[in-house]
């Protein structure tokens, strides 16, 4: 089967908002219409997509792993288009994504000079999905920390860097001057397999209210001081790498040679 790229669309609304009506609101269409082109589109599939009743409606597992696939193929689709219209307008434009606290300005310098008719796109990472936009076209080279999938990318190691742990002024360590693993035992420490948070400032804002602590990479805390967190260092924990990544399956020589430029600049 052929899937309709306006009904992927509406679905990935819906299953952001989880709710018809503010769905239909952000699409600019008639709340009827949106919910009969969803069940044109579950009937496509042959599956349902979401279980609705009067209250809510919530994704079925066929349908949170649609939301997932939605995901990478709309950025695709879009960067692909994005392309597209960048070359029948002849411009070049290389998108550069970088992980929180790890810097890349000094090489956005060198490359401008070298190519002063390129646009650069600078690009935050979110901690969670660090290759994603590499994989789906969203950025042309990746300045990546600690581990991801690295299937069909080309890494190139930079360095090192430790993660320290954040925690509120109260804490019972916060009076330490280092601590070991054996410190955070029983702790609720937030990460990806716990509470999730959108940004590393909501991730700031729980630990100072008390809902948990976190490690963070060192660059990160450096750049948050805040009164109200303390950030102590973890003698016995591994660093987490720094790696500069291209996908393997686009040519890209702009991408080639800001590498190249990156991995002389940024290594120590």
């Amino acid at each position: 089967m052929d899937l309709d790229l306006r009904k992927l669309r509406y679905f990935a609304a819906v299953a952001e908002h989880r709710h018809f009506g503010k769905a239909a609101e952000e699409l600019y269409i008639a709340q009827p219409v949106l919910s009969r082109q969803i069940r044109a589109l579950e009937r496509d599939l042959g599956c349902e997509l979401f279980v609705r009743t009067t209250r809510s409606v919530q994704l079925t597992p066929a349908g949170e792993q649609l939301r997932q696939e939605a995901a990478g193929v709309l950025a695709l689709v879009d960067s692909a288009v994005r392309r597209v219209h960048e070359v029948d307008r002849g411009v070049q434009r290389l998108v550069v994504a970088f992980a929180s606290g790890l810097r890349v300005s000094e090489v956005v310098v060198a490359f401008t000079a070298k190519y002063p008719d390129v646009e650069i796109d600078l690009r935050r990472l979110n901690w969670w999905e660090q290759d994603g936009p590499l994989r789906d076209g969203r950025a042309d080279i990746g300045y990546l920390r600690g581990s991801f999938d690295r299937t069909g990318l080309r890494v190139v190691p930079i360095g090192t860097e430790r993660r320290v742990a954040c925690l509120p002024l109260g804490h019972r360590l916060a009076e330490r001057e280092s601590l070991v693993r054996a410190d955070l035992d029983g702790e609720p420490v937030m990460n990806a397999q716990g509470r999730r948070t959108a940004s590393i400032e909501e991730k700031f804002e729980l630990v100072a209210s008390g809902h948990g602590i976190a490690l963070v990479p060192e660059s990160v805390a450096q750049i948050y001081p805040r009164t109200d967190l303390v950030y102590l260092p973890i003698t016995d924990n591994e660093p987490d790498g720094t790696y500069l990544v291209v996908p393997t399956d686009r040519r890209n020589e702009l991408a080639l040679d800001f590498l190249d430029l990156a991995t002389t600049a940024l290594r120590p």
